[in-house]
């Protein structure tokens, strides 16, 4: 099973990697493992603060709040991957509620639309082109090409004209900008769009879109 995940870091407060892994539920959570013992931890993201919650069950003296703190940091913008398998294999177990992608299914046919999400063209396009070389998501650079589009596009001004929904404008904006990013000539629907919002705001819990959300805001408020 290949777990969706992002990126592997080393943290540095305690001999531990980490990296986060996407949940059924919607969100995201951070899995630990201790290199110096067979001990691994879970902690959910607060969607709403950003934090790690660690798991009640695990034991709080060998994954302190200082190396949650850590890890929320150092995969702060890290993208999903459902591509390839963490090297380094403390447990084989799969923490419950996060999502599994089994190894022979192709993409796009996950039973998960999270799943389908983080594996389609667009998001691993879209990841591609906006991560740094630290291997973060750039979102201000993200959000600043994409208010371009938003201003110059002649659809986007007729939705606003008409005083369509905040949520309609983004849904066509990320269409369009996935569909090119990723070379398609055909838009994603509407269901497959709200997914690939919510795995990139899974990235960044503060909003991936928070730059082009106000200025849609902005557009109508005129």
């Amino acid at each position: 099973m290949n777990i969706i995940r992002s990126k592997v870091v080393e943290l540095n407060t305690i001999p531990a990697i980490a990296y986060k892994i996407k949940l059924k539920t919607g969100g995201s959570g951070i899995k630990f493992h201790r290199t110096d013992r067979n001990d691994s931890a879970f902690a959910e993201i607060d969607k709403r603060t950003g934090d790690a919650q660690l798991d009640p069950r695990a034991a709080a003296e060998l994954f302190p709040a200082e190396a949650l703190e850590e890890a929320v940091e150092e995969l702060m913008g890290c993208p999903y991957s459902a591509r390839g398998k963490v090297k380094v294999v403390i447990s084989d177990d799969t923490e419950d509620g996060a999502i599994e992608v089994p190894e022979d299914e192709a993409p796009g046919t996950h039973s998960d639309s999270a799943a389908n999400a983080v594996d389609s063209d667009e998001f691993i396009a879209i990841a591609d082109m906006y991560t740094d070389a630290s291997g973060k998501m750039n979102y201000k650079l993200m959000n600043k090409q994409f208010i371009q589009f938003a201003a110059r596009n002649k659809t986007v001004a007729d939705m606003v004209s008409k005083k369509e929904s905040e949520e309609a404008i983004l849904l066509h904006i990320i269409k369009n900008r996935a569909a090119f990013i990723a070379g398609k000539k055909d838009n994603l629907s509407d269901e497959e769009t709200l997914a690939l919002i919510e795995a990139m705001e899974d990235v960044h819990p503060r909003s991936a879109f928070k730059d082009l959300k106000l200025h849609i805001r902005k557009m109508l408020a005129r």
